[in-house]
């Protein structure tokens, strides 16, 4: 099924076991991880990707996605590993968890970002979602050249308490009570993940903790975003690319 075709770009769900393995070996090659990159969430998730159609149709980006029918799912997500996460079982709304998102190495340009948020609106709208969310990476598991980044996620990003993520694994860095400093916006910005900059840009908020995840070499925090909280200027947007 294909989401939306874009200049060079077509993004589509995945049909088959090929195109599943095809997302699992991109992956594998930018997240640089030794073993193909697969889990148990693989076979219970949507994935979607998007292709050049300038270059025979080349896999540049994938990410896939969980749907839940409410809150009262959300244990079953893969982010429920990581975090306590029953403060949102209280969310009546449909969820989806969006998860693994990576672009090929060799990719850079920045409509492969827009056009796949442009997919994701396009079925959040087909489909009544109310909140995405997920764990947004940061690379390495050393904190030090992160500290703007996290400093800005605890002044201005934090989630609502009504929502807020509590500690569940055993190796976290709790930036909000830690950090006692004033970020160099610029810097964080250099320091912020591009996904998680889309997500914050949108109105999304973060935990207020890192997991340190030595297996994927990576920090993450837990990431939220209330569709209906999305700026009308940024919602027209999404929805002129999604279009």
């Amino acid at each position: 099924m294909v989401l939306l075709n874009k200049g060079r770009y077509r993004a589509r769900l995945a049909q088959s076991d090929r195109d599943v393995a095809d997302a699992q070996a991109l992956r594998t090659m930018a997240f640089r991880t030794e073993r193909i990159d697969s889990d148990r969430f693989d076979g219970i998730c949507a994935h979607v990707l998007v292709e050049d159609m300038r270059a025979r149709g080349q896999l540049v980006c994938c990410f896939r996605m969980l749907t839940m029918a409410g809150g009262a799912e959300i244990g079953r997500s893969y982010s429920a590993q990581f975090y306590d996460l029953s403060a949102l079982e209280r969310f009546e709304g449909k969820l989806v968890e969006m998860g693994r998102f990576c672009v090929h190495p060799d990719w850079s340009d920045p409509d492969i970002l827009r056009v796949a948020w442009g997919a994701m609106t396009a079925y959040v709208d087909r489909n009544g979602v109310e909140m995405l969310f997920g764990c947004s990476s940061f690379a390495g598991t050393e904190t030090g050249e992160y500290l703007d980044a996290f400093a800005m996620l605890k002044q201005r990003h934090l989630a609502p308490k009504r929502w807020l993520p509590r500690v569940k694994a055993p190796d976290v860095f709790r930036f909000a009570s830690r950090l006692r400093r004033t970020p160099d916006v610029k810097q964080a910005m250099l320091r912020m993940p591009p996904l998680l900059r889309t997500y914050l840009m949108m109105g999304g908020w973060v935990s207020d903790h890192a997991v340190v995840d030595r297996q994927m070499n990576t920090l993450h925090v837990f990431t939220g975003l209330e569709i209906g909280a999305i700026p009308p200027a940024r919602k027209r947007l999404l929805r002129t690319v999604a279009g």
